[in-house]
């Protein structure tokens, strides 16, 4: 025989409950839609400063759509896949100026993320006692990730002219800013068993660093910088449209020049091979972070 622990409450306490939690669940409806009409105000008044007309989108959309069926199609109207040999007729050329893309992104991203390992260390509360020392460190970290890349490669263009060497110094310093933080945080958070056994030691900061610090961040360090190279990838292809050097430069010629089919064949070659690197990126930093094999 099984016995019955629910209490049945009298419909006089009952009732005042219902009540109460009926009035609660209408309050909490009511703030909801409160909230959510303060939230169409304020985005229909952003909309209306910004001058942003929702209709000019619907008006303007075949402008959109007819662009890209522009770019399946070759000069003589044959669609680009029935004729691969004339789609990707300057491969050969738009390879060489890719991988010029990918070396500007690997040289920004191994100078700037060595250097941020260093202004990261400087930035640290548990490694660096000078609170005005790391103000100056962060702050000049803000200014460097703060700075959209494609400015700091339009200065450098004007400063050394075209080529690759803008498009390097560029990716190098907003690299320096991103990982500079994350970098930072990384060492913030370090075991400090450690280092006080280092201290406790008599090792110097130099010793600290290389012993007590990067054994435990090298993972996160490497994971970090494989996944701004990943982005450094794409922002060396944008680069390339004022003159920072790599396949972006070609894509910009060809828009330039309408010449719809290029473009989509630069497009692919560009899509495919973020595609792979993301991949291989995503594959080695799992790999960095779990020990695991690929």
């Amino acid at each position: 025989m099984t016995l019955s622990t629910t209490t049945q409450l009298p419909d006089a306490q009952v009732q005042p409950l219902l009540r109460a939690y009926d009035q609660a669940r209408a309050a909490s409806r009511l703030t909801s839609l409160l909230w959510a009409a303060a939230l169409i105000v304020v985005v229909g008044l952003a909309s209306w400063i910004a001058e942003i007309h929702p209709l000019t989108f619907f008006e303007k959309i075949g402008g959109f759509t007819s662009y890209f069926e522009r770019l399946t199609h070759l000069d003589d109207g044959a669609y680009v896949w029935t004729n691969p040999a004339e789609w990707f007729w300057g491969l050969k050329k738009w390879l060489r100026l890719l991988g010029e893309t990918i070396l500007i992104a690997y040289s920004g991203t191994f100078i700037g993320a060595v250097l941020a390992v260093v202004f990261s260390f400087m930035s640290a509360a548990n490694l660096n006692g000078s609170p005005l020392l790391r103000g100056m460190v962060k702050r000049g970290l803000e200014f460097c990730r703060t700075v959209p890349d494609l400015v700091f490669a339009l200065i450098f263009v004007v400063a050394f002219g075209v080529g690759a060497l803008p498009g390097i110094i560029a990716i190098v310093i907003h690299t320096i800013g991103a990982l500079g933080k994350l970098f930072g945080e990384l060492v913030e958070n370090i075991d400090s068993g450690p280092l006080e056994g280092l201290t406790a030691s008599g090792a110097g900061k130099i010793a600290l660093a290389r012993f007590g610090v990067l054994p435990q961040v090298a993972p996160g360090f490497l994971s970090y910088a494989l996944l701004r190279f990943e982005i450094n990838v794409r922002g060396a292809t944008v680069m390339g449209f004022v003159g920072a050097g790599g396949i972006g430069d070609e894509l910009m010629i060809t828009i330039r020049q309408f010449h719809y089919s290029d473009i989509s064949a630069i497009l692919c070659i560009i899509i495919a091979t973020v595609f792979l690197i993301d991949m291989l990126t995503t594959r080695l930093r799992r790999y960095l972070l779990t020990g695991g094999m690929f």
